[in-house]
């Protein structure tokens, strides 16, 4: 996917400065575009994960590493992704902290 078509795809999902946007939809656009990107391969296609790295550090390191090394609209469109994720990530662990602080008595009834 190019990045224009990208954009257009997040616009359309979530308005043009992403007032639409909330821990929910983001989570299941991101897992929709996953969806796509396995359904472009063939079936019984193996999936094949060249990892060498064996702590969490040592995948990240590589990651940012191969990301610098990738056409410029596939590593805006990858790190857009991975940003928005775990942005609203964040944000949906605020609103369980404060909505389990709402409802904490509750649990004695």
């Amino acid at each position: 996917m190019d990045l224009q078509t990208f954009k257009e795809l997040v616009y359309h999902e979530f308005g043009d400065h992403l007032e639409h946007a909330t821990p929910a939809n983001v989570r299941e656009f991101l897992d929709r575009l996953q969806m796509q990107e396995m359904a472009s391969r063939l079936p019984g296609e193996r999936f094949e994960i060249h990892e060498t790295g064996t702590t969490y550090e040592e995948i990240i390191k590589d990651f940012f590493a191969r990301v610098l090394e990738m056409p410029r609209d596939d590593a805006i469109i990858l790190l857009w992704t991975l940003a928005i994720d775990l942005a609203f990530a964040a944000v949906e662990h605020q609103y369980a902290e404060y909505f389990a602080s709402l409802f904490k008595d509750l649990d004695q009834y």
